[in-house]
């Protein structure tokens, strides 16, 4: 009980910190002060506390967006284990449901733009859906590597069965296998390479075009989720290249903590070092990362 306790008090209030860590990296880089490490705690209360301006040509579905997003989003933070803690809910097959939990908020966003009749959105969406359709076989992939490793289909089970790897002969699948899901954190998120949160120019825009005439409370929840996306995914990742444990409950969740804080600050360094790809570019780093996870599951057949 305490496990899923403090599972859900770091699922709901970890992930803006973590977009302030890169944020403070970024900044770091730069040479600049950068603005505080809570700082989005407090744009996401002002948000919420703002009204709602919306075209009266949009109708329910600009509005259930960002609400099924966040929902769906926070169901599939309850599906993956944080550190080597068990997740609050677990079952066989639970990874299907967690990469389509994903899918359906990836239908109400690119849905909710698409409802505003914006040429924006328009192409935002097509580049959103565009995409996805080369990082969801690379998770996909990654998944039956878990499941071949762990012997099971359970997410929990898959996640905790590379503890130990690092140091047998699956460590170059291992190793493939994170530098993949790392590509697939990237552009899930919206970071640097594949896409830039802070952009506005329309050559570059997928997610930010997207969401342009979302505003007050609606905007809040679509930045909520996605910090709750970067946390899940990582949480993820650190899984595969981080499986340490110390045997304490109370130091494996203070690990979990200190390792995707420094995912965090990873992220920020690999944004202040390396530009936007351009458009035409993403598909060939998705694509990368599609054949890095498909060769650590060949790697397993040998």
């Amino acid at each position: 009980m305490i496990d899923i306790i403090v599972h859900c008090v770091l699922l709901l209030v970890l992930p803006p910190l973590l977009l302030g860590v890169i944020n403070k990296t970024k900044a770091w880089f730069a040479g600049r002060t950068g603005a505080p490490f809570l700082q989005l705690y407090f744009d996401l209360f002002k948000l919420m506390r703002k009204g709602l301006v919306q075209s009266t040509t949009t109708t329910w579905i600009f509005r259930a967006g960002p609400s099924v997003t966040l929902a769906v989003t926070l169901i599939a933070g309850l599906l993956v284990p944080f550190g080597q803690s068990q997740a609050p809910v677990s079952f066989v097959g639970d990874m299907i449901l967690f990469a389509y939990l994903f899918a359906l908020a990836r239908f109400f966003t690119t849905s909710a733009a698409l409802d505003t009749g914006s040429a924006f959105a328009g192409m935002g969406s097509a580049r959103e859906v565009t995409f996805a359709v080369l990082s969801e076989p690379a998770l996909f992939f990654g998944f039956l590597v878990l499941a071949k490793l762990s012997g099971t289909l359970s997410l929990t089970s898959m996640l905790h069965g590379t503890t130990g790897t690092l140091m047998t002969a699956a460590a170059p699948t291992i190793v493939l296998l994170a530098i993949g899901l790392f590509i697939v954190l990237l552009a899930e998120s919206c970071r640097i390479p594949v896409d830039d949160p802070n952009t506005h120019l329309e050559l570059t825009m997928i997610h930010e075009a997207m969401v342009l005439d979302h505003g007050g409370p609606l905007i809040g929840m679509i930045e909520y989720a996605g910090s709750l996306k970067l946390l899940i995914l990582g949480s993820v990742l650190l899984s595969v290249a981080l499986p340490f444990s110390t045997g304490l409950a109370w130091a494996d969740w203070l690990l979990f903590v200190v390792e995707i804080l420094g995912l965090a600050v990873v992220i920020g360094g690999v944004e202040s070092l390396m530009a936007r790809l351009k458009m035409n570019r993403v598909p060939y780093l998705l694509i990368t990362a599609l054949l890095l996870c498909g060769s650590s599951f060949l790697l397993l057949l040998r």
